[in-house]
């Protein structure tokens, strides 16, 4: 919260050099205009003169006031609007029938011509609060009509039109537009009226029962509606919305006083403090603050009551079908009833909410994705008290700014990064953590402040929340990626992609200092129902923000299914049962029919659509980007992302259950460019965030010249420790979201893990298919292990995991008698089976020298040896050029030695 400005500063140097002995106070802002222009009212003193109350108009933009109107003696005006040609000014007078007394007072509005000076009292004179507003007409030469229109409107008893003919300046007619209202607000920009009445609520008939009873008691409910104006058509109702109003008597005991809320211009009492937010987009919203307690006592609040109260909002989004609800309980009541929550669009996807003093909220509502991702920061400490804090969001004043009512302080209330991350770094929840991420990457586009929230706090995250962090930052990041590259004809499909992984309408719970604020959802059914439909208008399909609204409610009900990561990771549960790496077969799918899917030119282009700016980063891995297998696992998890994403995307593209020209532009080629795009921003991003977590360890390249095992080996064993702890959450939030991992990491991550953990820890994470023995990783361990007995066994029962092609190729590299003998039975049981090839690969011992079959080993009384015999039993089977004899009689020999 910054304060940017001063208006009534601004105004009194205005004042001042026109007159250096004006003195002027009390400034009241009276109403702003569609325009934009302010109209505010003050006290006026100059030297030896009686102080008179003046109206004036205010540009903020041009910084230039206007006096257009002066009472001869102090009055209170507490509201005023003009007309389009600014020649007439409607106000209202405040006047209090004993000045001691704030409690009893009466309303009257006026009507006056500015350039005559001519008044018209309207002779309605209420103790109710009442308002004024002209309505706005387009200025043309062409227009002959010289009436205007303006709304008086009484609380509790009626809305009034009336048309005043401005070149006579005479009424031409009054008429009722609304009877009761409990409370009512006028939009300036799009010239509508909403109200909350009571409605009758129309009863069902029971089964069997023809008409309803005669004395049956109908009920009401309070429903908002909106009055659409318009300037050469009649009014129209477009919104009828039933409320649930909680606690509308609740435990204010003074209903009847005013606040007199200007801007935006509303009629209400103390029991009900409600805003609508509008935006030409079609976002409507409806929120509504309150205070109540669990458990009604039978004695009223006093004015300093400490009694604990909840403090409590709602947030309807019409155009997201939902209402948001917060909950903030154990606030004093005398602290509590001087609250008054500000509420403003933020952005282009949120809802601000500034509770003085509590908190500052971003509620995500914007149409990108279902209503979630909520952020909640601490406010800043107040140096004034809660009741000189009205902030109300006002027309042309910048983003992000209100207008403080009380001191007429234009305030700043920007959200900014320092804040946000000051707020991940202190002991918030993980889903508030979570939508930070969110609204860094996806509606900020700040990669800079997402990477600073990994590095900050590496060592914290391990402990809790790091995995959930990972997959929110890959899948927030890969959108983003994907939405500033996409082509402008395929950003239908933008919407079919994943935003973000925390579930829609979960209850969160977040404690700030010592407040626990709650945050819940519900949806909304049927809110197409409560609308007027496009064809139901006066002028159909003409385009407004009630069209506009239409639209989301149409494709919400209707909404196309986003992608899951959750469908690749089902079938890769499937298809990595039976992957082998040696002889992974490659697969074409209809939208790439030039070139197989997985092949090393495909991996190729999708790595060079990779940003160019990350190509140094990404070079900083630490280790080298290689695998030693054909085909890697990185190629097969891309290969069914790409297939089921474009299956997706071509199935709900093709499904048309919206409209007939929705998806039309949407053709195959299209599908292919954001399913291609999309998988190298995985892959992209996966690279990257792997970058960002070695630099964040301490890797620097700047320093550590060596990769791969080398720089494992190098390194202390503490940092061993924590750098597989981050690596083990990386690739577990990776591998649940199926993402492809960088090419080098498997191995990699097996032989950290192989240096960190203790060898029966490492052979369960092998067991269960987290690290994968690669053959350089499986050489380096052959070579490190020793050949004793233990370390035998250790050879021996990594060997038995590995695919059988692996497992041949490691053991011709290993010179040991358990070696030769394992591939000496292994190639008897293939002749035996019949799976031996025609030229197999002779032993040294049967190249080098002639020699007698098993006459000269093991010889018996009968000159026969079971050697012998079994050999016979071989030949019997194969060629001779398909026996290894050498591999086999040396096997035999060695088996008879002590080699363990």
């Amino acid at each position: 919260m910054v304060i940017v400005d001063n208006i009534a500063s601004k105004l009194c140097a205005i004042l001042q050099t026109k007159n250096s002995e004006v003195r002027a106070t009390e400034w009241r802002l009276l109403g702003q205009e569609q325009s934009g222009l302010l109209l505010l009212s003050w006290t006026q003193t100059e030297s030896d003169s009686n102080s008179t109350t003046h109206i004036g108009v205010y540009s903020y933009e041009e910084n230039t006031l206007q006096d257009i109107y002066k009472f001869e003696q102090p009055t209170t005006v507490i509201q005023a609007s003009l007309n389009s040609n600014k020649s007439v000014l409607g106000f209202v007078t405040k006047e209090y029938k004993d000045t001691d007394d704030h409690t009893s007072y009466t309303y009257q509005p006026f009507i006056l011509k500015l350039d005559k000076g001519n008044l018209i009292d309207l002779q309605l004179k209420r103790t109710k609060q009442i308002m004024i507003q002209f309505l706005y007409r387009k200025q043309s030469v062409l227009n002959e009509k010289k009436i205007d229109k303006f709304l008086i409107m009484i609380h509790e008893e009626c809305v009034l039109q009336y048309q005043l003919q401005w070149d006579v300046f005479e009424m031409k007619g009054c008429e009722t537009l609304v009877r009761v209202f409990l409370w009512a607000q006028w939009d300036s920009v799009h010239q509508t009226l909403y109200y909350i009445h009571y409605k009758t609520v129309a009863r069902g008939l029971v089964e069997d029962e023809d008409d309803p009873k005669p004395n049956y008691e109908k009920k009401t409910s309070p429903t908002l509606s909106g009055l659409q104006f318009h300037e050469d058509l009649p009014h129209e109702t477009v919104l009828n919305i039933p409320l649930n109003l909680p606690h509308l008597n609740s435990i204010s005991s003074t209903c009847n006083l005013y606040e007199d809320d200007t801007v935006p211009l509303r009629i209400h009492n103390c029991s009900l403090d409600l805003m609508v937010l509008t935006d030409s987009e079609g976002f409507i919203c409806v929120c509504h603050n309150y205070l109540y307690q669990p458990v009604q006592t039978t004695t009223n609040l006093e004015e300093n009551d400490c009694t604990p109260v909840h403090f409590a909002y709602s947030v309807t989004v019409l155009h997201q079908s939902c209402v948001i609800h917060c909950v903030i309980p154990g606030i004093p009541w005398n602290q509590a009833k001087t609250i008054r929550p500000t509420f403003m669009l933020y952005e282009d996807h949120h809802i601000l909410v500034y509770i003085p003093g509590i908190c500052t909220q971003l509620l995500d509502v914007g149409i990108l994705h279902e209503p979630t991702c909520h952020i909640t920061i601490p406010s800043e400490p107040l140096d004034v008290e809660p009741q000189q804090i009205i902030f109300v969001p006002a027309l042309k004043m910048g983003k992000a700014t209100v207008l403080n009512i009380t001191s007429l302080e234009v305030i700043d209330l920007t959200v900014t990064i320092p804040q946000l991350l000051q707020t991940f770094k202190n002991n918030t929840t993980l889903e508030n953590k979570l939508s930070i991420m969110h609204y860094l990457l996806v509606h900020r586009n700040d990669m800079e402040a997402a990477i600073e929230l990994f590095t900050s706090q590496i060592d914290t995250l391990i402990f809790g929340g790091l995995p959930q962090l990972i997959k929110e930052f890959l899948i927030g990041s890969s959108y983003s990626t994907v939405r500033r590259n996409l082509p402008s004809d395929a950003s239908q499909l933008i919407n079919l992609l994943p935003i973000t992984t925390q579930p829609t309408g979960c209850d969160i719970e977040i404690k700030i200092n010592d407040n626990v604020i709650s945050l819940s959802q519900d949806a909304l059914w049927n809110a197409s129902m409560m609308l007027l439909s496009p064809q139901q208008r006066l002028v159909p399909y003409r385009a407004d923000i009630w069209t506009k609204l239409w639209d989301h409610l149409i494709k919400s009900a209707k909404l196309k299914q986003k992608f899951k990561p959750a469908q690749v990771v089902e079938k890769l549960l499937v298809s990595l049962v039976c992957y082998q790496p040696e002889a992974l077969s490659r697969s074409s799918t209809p939208l790439s029919p030039g070139s197989a899917l997985g092949s090393s030119s495909t991996i190729s282009d999708l790595s060079s659509m990779s940003q160019c700016s990350r190509k140094s980063q990404i070079d900083a891995l630490p280790f080298y980007e290689i695998e030693s297998c054909t085909a890697s696992k990185q190629e097969h998890v891309i290969s069914v992302n790409l297939r089921e994403l474009s299956m997706h995307l071509l199935k709900q593209s093709t499904e048309n259950k919206i409209s007939r020209f929705q998806w039309q532009s949407q053709t195959p080629m299209h599908v292919h460019a954001v399913a291609t795009r999309y998988v190298a921003a995985q892959l992209e991003q996966s690279r990257f965030l792997c970058h960002i977590l070695s630099k964040a360890i301490g890797f620097d390249p700047k320093y550590d010249q060596e990769k791969g095992f080398v720089y494992i080996d190098h390194l202390p064993n503490e940092k061993k420790y924590v750098f597989f702890a981050i690596l083990e959450r990386y690739y577990s939030a990776v591998e649940s979201i199926a993402f492809p991992l960088p090419q080098g990491f498997t191995s990699f991550f097996t032989f950290l893990g192989y240096r960190t953990l203790r060898f029966n820890t490492f052979l369960q994470y092998v067991q269960r298919n987290v690290f994968e023995l690669q053959v350089d990783v499986m050489k380096i361990i052959m070579m490190d292990t020793d050949d004793t007995k233990a370390g035998i066994q250790r050879k021996l029962k990594l060997l038995s995991l590995l695919p059988r092609s692996r497992l041949k190729r490691l053991l011709s590299q290993w010179s040991h008698p358990v070696s030769l003998m394992i591939r000496a039975r292994e190639h008897a049981l293939n002749i035996l089976s019949g799976v031996e090839g025609q030229n197999p690969r002779l032993h040294g011992l049967q190249k080098n020298r002639n020699y007698q079959l098993g006459l000269a080993a093991f010889p018996s009384e009968d000159r026969l040896s079971p050697l012998d015999t079994f050999l016979d039993l071989l030949t019997a089977k194969a060629n001779l050029t398909e026996i290894d004899f050498g591999l086999l009689i040396e096997a035999t020999i060695t088996s008879t030695d002590e080699f363990i």
